[in-house]
């Protein structure tokens, strides 16, 4: 039996303490950068022309993921296997930064996989270091994959104006606020629809004991960090997303959030918020899901957060054991005095996952052109449905184009999604298997949002993201609580641009969004 690691694997949403959901994969960039490996010699030895095989050709699979079965459990490996004359060896590994070893070491050794999760750190470097495939010539033969993912996702995976990765098609987006309607209905007040309107629900929530416990011990708001307040930026027109201030273009001019002309009139909204006590006092304090339990135990009326995590069984089952007449519902995007309204930003340039292919393995053009059989068979009508939903007739049936889920695909298919190499349609997907949730998925889909375009940006030499996100993160904070002047935004500004060198940030994006096309 083929060596295999099947790990289990836990993963957070970061678009902003979002979950990702089980089956529904994806890969991150992990906040310790890992050393570059050392650039492979140009003497390194290379896979010779392999003589056409007789049996099945071997493919070696590496990416980040868990609940992978045994070989001779995995019915999707076989599957696959049968249709395309192949052995797939999928190795798996839980943690992003053991991934991020192991592959660093097995690039700088000449030792490839045949097929491999990037990110766009490990993008830029292994085809700066000339050792990806470049996929720009072999377009042609890619033609059922580049249908599939579409022309925006060829960019995600585009460096230099050459294509090195295949990139998945889109997600959708997941989070909005919501409030607790039973909380609501107690004071005799509506959803809120304005910021004004927000402000009014949410220092009623702190202050007229909406549980009625005779308790000072409920709040308004609560969120992942600076992601509760989200959609108030998108009330001015500014774009915030998974944590960082976004990308986007305006009357053909490039804006970033942070110089957005609503930008100080969206932090003085914040701070008045603040400042009323209708905040969770340890919102910049909450890591990974700590304000949903806040949410869930009744301690917040209002939450921005991902549909998931609040209307999946687990979570439902959880908060109506705490009070069974807890109601929780999502609500619109307020406006703002403008008249704007987004419930926050949502980045077109992101991606679950790129995949790229070592340069070596055009010396095995066998082997090579089973790489892209597979990327295209899953990308097709027999093969994606098969990565999707498992085998027909066993776990799932077709009602007209209807897929009917079987009891089959909930027990067998949590590890499905790890041969999702070019993705999956994701609204259909999402309504397949999470049907009970569907009016929470179309409703967070049909949100306005800002289109950002942070993805599509490399960092360039000389700037130092995590400490500029840093300084940024630590000012904002001050200007939200009172410990810095709004007075003083455009002196932070100028220490960005200068001593956090987020000038060449915004210069680099620049070109590079040209290139691209998303700036004329």
């Amino acid at each position: 039996m083929k060596q295999r690691r099947a790990i289990t694997f836990s993963m957070a949403f970061l678009m902003v303490g979002g979950t990702l959901l089980a089956g529904c994969g994806g890969q991150s960039t992990g906040t310790k950068p890992e050393p570059a490996a050392a650039p492979a010699s140009k003497e390194a030895p290379v896979p010779a022309a392999a003589a056409k095989s007789t049996g099945p050709v071997k493919l070696n699979i590496i990416e980040t993921g868990g609940g992978l079965p045994s070989p001779d459990q995995d019915i999707i490996k076989q599957e696959l296997d049968k249709a395309l004359g192949t052995d797939l060896n999928l190795t798996v590994y839980a943690s992003q930064d053991d991934y991020k070893n192991q592959l660093n070491v097995r690039m700088a050794s000449a030792n490839f996989p045949d097929l491999f999760a990037v990110d766009r750190q490990q993008l830029k470097q292994f085809s700066d270091q000339g050792l990806l495939l470049d996929l720009t010539s072999y377009m042609d033969k890619l033609k059922p994959v580049k249908d599939f993912i579409g022309e925006d996702s060829l960019k995600k995976g585009t460096m230099n104006g050459k294509v090195f990765a295949i990139a998945k098609s889109p997600q959708i987006p997941y989070d909005t606020y919501f409030v607790r309607k039973d909380w609501l209905d107690k004071l005799g007040m509506k959803a809120p629809t304005t910021t004004d309107e927000l402000l009014e629900v949410a220092k009623a929530f702190t202050d007229k004991d909406p549980d009625g416990n005779g308790k000072k011990d409920t709040y308004g708001i609560t969120g992942g960090k600076l992601g509760a307040f989200y959609t108030i930026f998108g009330a001015y027109g500014v774009g915030f997303d998974a944590g960082y201030p976004s990308l986007y273009v305006r009357d053909n001019k490039l804006v970033n959030a942070l110089f957005d002309p609503g930008m100080k009139d969206a932090l003085a909204f914040i701070k008045k918020l603040t400042d009323s006590g209708a905040v969770d006092p340890e919102l910049l304090a909450n890591s990974g899901l700590q304000h949903q339990q806040k949410a869930i135990k009744g301690q917040a009326g209002i939450i921005y957060i991902d549909w998931p995590n609040v209307t999946k069984e687990q979570f439902d089952e959880q908060i109506k054991a705490v009070n069974p007449k807890a109601e929780w519902i999502q609500v619109d995007a307020v406006k703002g005095p403008g008249g704007l309204k987004f419930a926050s930003a949502w980045d077109i340039g992101k991606t679950p996952a790129l995949y790229a292919i070592p340069k070596a393995l055009e010396k095995n053009p066998e082997k090579l052109q089973k790489v892209f059989e597979l990327l295209n068979y899953v990308s097709g009508k027999d093969g994606s449905p098969l990565v999707q939903y498992g085998v027909k007739g066993k776990h799932y049936n077709l009602d007209g184009n209807k897929v009917i889920p079987t009891d089959l695909m909930g027990k067998e298919g949590g590890y499905f999604w790890l041969y999702q190499f070019t993705g999956r349609p994701e609204m259909e997907y999402l309504q397949v298997k999470f049907a009970k949730q569907t009016p929470f998925i179309e409703f967070a889909n049909k949100q306005p949002r800002i289109q950002a375009l942070n993805g599509f940006v490399d960092y360039p030499n000389g700037y130092n993201a995590a400490d500029a996100t840093r300084y940024i993160d630590e000012e904002l904070a001050k200007f939200i609580y009172g410990k810095r002047p709004l007075t003083e935004y455009d002196s932070f500004l100028k220490t960005l641009e200068t001593s956090m060198n987020y000038k060449a940030y915004l210069d680099a994006a620049q070109k590079q969004l040209k290139d691209l096309g998303y700036l004329k």
